[in-house]
This record gives structure tokens, C-alpha cells and sequence, in this order.
């Protein structure tokens, strides 16, 4: 953890939160994370406005090196990574048979090795499924969590504040765009639907530029390094409440949380970044292909601003959302936004209109149209 004062770990305010490392890393020494430094709303404010650097490193990290690594992964996960080279980075997810999400990972590819950093736990998941999946392949899937940690830079000005660690020049993400039903075969590029740019760090591991800032993986052993180098040079720190704020308002999914054991890649947005369309077998493609085809997948992703009269706690993940009494969906990641006040992530039926008048538990909601 960033320990510095005013710090307020994740864990402090909820034993139970999801917010903490898995129970194999804790053992291996990771500890938690700060939800905030004191002022929650003011750290939301630099990361929408400046910069402000958030501590990660709660997340998992496998590391997967070998010369068949491209190629295995690929076949493996929704993205086309056959073509993904040295210090680019994408997205990926692990679907069951049936195309739900089963895990999610961000991914960078060094030359070497293709780190893939995941959800807190998810991480024991993700390399057992890898592991399985060996059989003769050239690679070597390891757990790298006690050694690495992911910081990231968040706000409009995360990409100047790299100049402090040596790191210039970071190209803006370069996504493809999501083509319609029934598109030609050939129709997208053969590669990654996204790609990150990523350059190395001086001192050991890469910095990625990604849709919300910048995501760096260090050595644990630099954190103090780093940490020091950054707030020298002007940049604030800032929790994890203040990040979850700025995901929730951008309307990024985040798997385990805003998803559950029947979300499907195209109901959380998660198939620009993280699906390519037209790469060949993976597992749950036909479910995939078979909901974009019909353009109609059975759920959507939306986000709800609470009206905070009845309680100023925000709603747990998984409280139902519902109409007329009935539930027609549940409720991810709910905030208190320093603009918008509560605001939260859910999932519901399709057919709901966004002029629905809707309940969470006891508390007005409404759809903001995207």
C-alpha cells in the first residue's frame, strides 16, 4: 500500500469488501490498499480534472512467458493476440462454454513474456485455467503478484506525468470499431481490437496507456521508488474510491462486480475492447457470434443516478434493481460521485426504457440514456 498519512485501507471500512488481495497473495506479503487519503471527493476531482496516481496493487498479476505464448493465448481467449508485438497491450476474456464471462484480464506483451493483470480474486482462477490448458504448449503461466505491482495514473494529464519516471511519447489507445450483424468474413483487421501502447520503465517493468490514464507494473521492491518520484514532481495520490468513481461515470464494466454468472460480453460492453469477431474457435464463440448476429443481446449495461433521499449509503453490489415491483436487473458498482452524487453501474433487461421509473431497494432511480 501507498502508506502515507490519512491513509484508509479498503479494509477498515469493510472486512468483507472485494477490494483486497487474494488470501495466496496476503500470505506471499501483498497487503491492501487505500480507499482514500482523507478527502474522497477532492481526490475524485484531481483525477477528473489533473492527474492523480491510484494504488492497484491489490491486483493480480500472472506472468506468462515461452515461445508458443501468442499463439496458445490466443487460442484460448475472445482476443486476436497472434499479432500483438513487443510493448503493445490489449484486452482479454476467458468465456465458459456457454459464453459468459468467466474472467477478464488486461494484457502486455514486453518481447519476453505476456503479463496478463487481473480483477482481485481472479487471479487463482485465471492461472488454473492456463495451467490446464497447457498440455505440450511452450509456456510457463506463473503467479508474478508477490513481485509485481500495478500502480496507475489516472486523469487527462496522466500521460505528461510520465515524464518524471523517464517514460515520453505514449500513443493514445487505437481501437477498432464494432461492426454491425452479419458482417463479411475478413471484414476486421487481424488484430487485437484494441492495442495499448506500452513502453519499459528505467527501473524494471512498463508503463500502458489506457482509456483512463496510465497503468504502470513495477517491481514491489520500487513502489517506495516510484511513489517518492511522482509526489516530488507535483502528483497527488489517490484512493480507490475516487478511481471506482471516475470507471463508474465513464461506464467501464469491471468483471466480478458489475457482472454475474449470466453476463455476456456484449451486455457489458466488453466486446470492443476485449472481443475480436472474426478470429476462429474460442470457447463460448457461438454464443458470441450468435448474439451480435442478432443484435439484440438479452441485457445492457446502464448507468443510474440514485436519488439519495432515503439513504446516502450506496446500494451493495447485486441489490436488485426493480419495475412495478418486479426485478428487472441488479446493481454493480454504486458511488458518490463529487459532480453527480450516487451513482451506480447495473445491468438490466434490454426492454427496460430508459424513462422507467425505477427502484434499488428502497431509492429512486434513473437510466442515464448513453
Amino acid at each position: 500500500m501507498i502508506d502515507i498519512a490519512g491513509a484508509v485501507t479498503t479494509e477498515a471500512i469493510d472486512e468483507e469488501t472485494r477490494d483486497q488481495p487474494e488470501p495466496v497473495h496476503r500470505a506471499a506479503g501483498v497487503g491492501p490498499v487505500a480507499a482514500h487519503y482523507g478527502d474522497p471527493m477532492r481526490e475524485q476531482r484531481t483525477l477528473a480534472t489533473g492527474v492523480g496516481l491510484v494504488d492497484r496493487s491489490h491486483r493480480g498479476v500472472v506472468a506468462v512467458p515461452g515461445e508458443e505464448r501468442s499463439s496458445w493465448l490466443h487460442t484460448l481467449t475472445s482476443q486476436h493476440l497472434a499479432a500483438l508485438g513487443p510493448w503493445q497491450g490489449t484486452e482479454l476474456l476467458v468465456l465458459s462454454p456457454h459464453g459468459h464471462v468467466d474472467q477478464h484480464a488486461m494484457v502486455t506483451e514486453d518481447g519476453e513474456t505476456t503479463w496478463l493483470d487481473t480483477e482481485p480474486g481472479m487471479t487463482t482462477g485465471l492461472l488454473s485455467y492456463l495451467e490446464r490448458m497447457r498440455f505440450f504448449s511452450k509456456v510457463e503461466p506463473r503467479d508474478a503478484t508477490a513481485d509485481h505491482a500495478v500502480l496507475s495514473l489516472v486523469g487527462p494529464e496522466a500521460a505528461g506525468a510520465l515524464d518524471t519516471l523517464g517514460v515520453t511519447g505514449l500513443a493514445a489507445p487505437d481501437v477498432v470499431a464494432v461492426p454491425g450483424p452479419k458482417f463479411r468474413s475478413g471484414e476486421l483487421p487481424p488484430r487485437p481490437t484494441v492495442v495499448y501502447d506500452v513502453k519499459p520503465l528505467p527501473i524494471g517493468g512498463w508503463a500502458r496507456r489506457v482509456a483512463l490514464g496510465v497503468d504502470l507494473l513495477i517491481p514491489r521492491e520500487a513502489m517506495t521508488q516510484v511513489v517518492d518520484e511522482l509526489r516530488g514532481a507535483g502528483v497527488p495520490v489517490a484512493g480507490l474510491w475516487a478511481y471506482e468513481a471516475v470507471r463508474v461515470a465513464a461506464r467501464r464494466a469491471r468483471a466480478g462486480v458489475d457482472t454475474d454468472h449470466r453476463t455476456i460480453p456484449a451486455e457489458v460492453d466488453l466486446i470492443a475492447p476485449a472481443v475480436h469477431l472474426d478470429k476462429g474457435c474460442y470457447r463460448g464463440q457461438e454464443t458470441v457470434a450468435r448474439v451480435h448476429n442478432l443484435g439484440k443481446p438479452p441485457r445492457r449495461l446502464v448507468l443510474l443516478h440514485l436519488d439519495g433521499v432515503t439513504t446516502d449509503q450506496p446500494p451493495v453490489a447485486g441489490t436488485p434493481v426493480t419495475l412495478d415491483g418486479r426485478t428487472v436487473g441488479f446493481v454493480g458498482t454504486a458511488v458518490h460521485h463529487y459532480e453527480l452524487g450516487q451513482i451506480a453501474l447495473a445491468v438490466v433487461k434490454r426492454n427496460v426504457a430508459d424513462d422507467a421509473r425505477l427502484m434499488v431497494g428502497e431509492t429512486a432511480a434513473a437510466i442515464e440514456p448513453a
